[in-house]
């Protein structure tokens, strides 16, 4: 990875996906969008669960990443615990992020506010994790309304000026 690129990675959470039985959509996009924005991206598919997700944002965290968007396991469903492994990670959470990407989503769709996603910062303030909802097009909207603001949020995060 060259050096003057922000470093980010997707993490798909899907139980289906991580066994082969349902093809990856929502993290390929995310990917794409973010090349798209001059990111330098890396990608892994996992299982659902606070203890998978932990362990893949340890991971990316340690290989460098400063934005890291997790897609799926943000629902209700007893298997949907992606915001409790980032929680287990982040060091504090930003909830005006998450409460924009769910009041944009509710605009298409009313059931994203079923999302229970977080948005916090993680390794001593050096990076931005993301958790958003498992489609296509939450990824696209999330992305959309999150990738204008990241290189401020990034920025500050490096104790940037105001």
């Amino acid at each position: 990875m060259s050096a003057d690129r922000e470093k980010a990675f997707v993490i798909t959470v899907s139980d289906r996906s991580a066994r082969g039985e349902r093809v990856d959509l929502s993290g390929p996009k995310a990917v794409e969008l973010l090349e798209n924005a001059g990111f330098e991206v890396g990608s892994r598919i996992i299982s659902d669960g606070a203890a998978s997700v932990e362990e893949a944002l340890k991971s990316a965290l340690a290989n460098g990443a400063t934005l890291i968007v997790t897609t799926g396991g943000t629902g209700v469903t007893s298997r949907d615990r992606t915001p409790e492994g980032t929680r287990a990670v982040i060091d504090f959470e930003i909830p005006g992020f998450a409460e924009l990407l769910r009041l944009e989503g509710a605009k298409s769709n009313p059931l994203a506010v079923l999302s229970r996603g977080v948005v916090g910062v993680a390794s001593g303030n050096r990076a931005l994790v993301v958790n958003l909802p498992g489609s296509v097009s939450a990824v696209e909207q999330g992305l959309g309304t999150l990738l204008p603001l990241v290189p401020h949020v990034l920025d500050q995060l490096r104790d940037g000026d105001h």
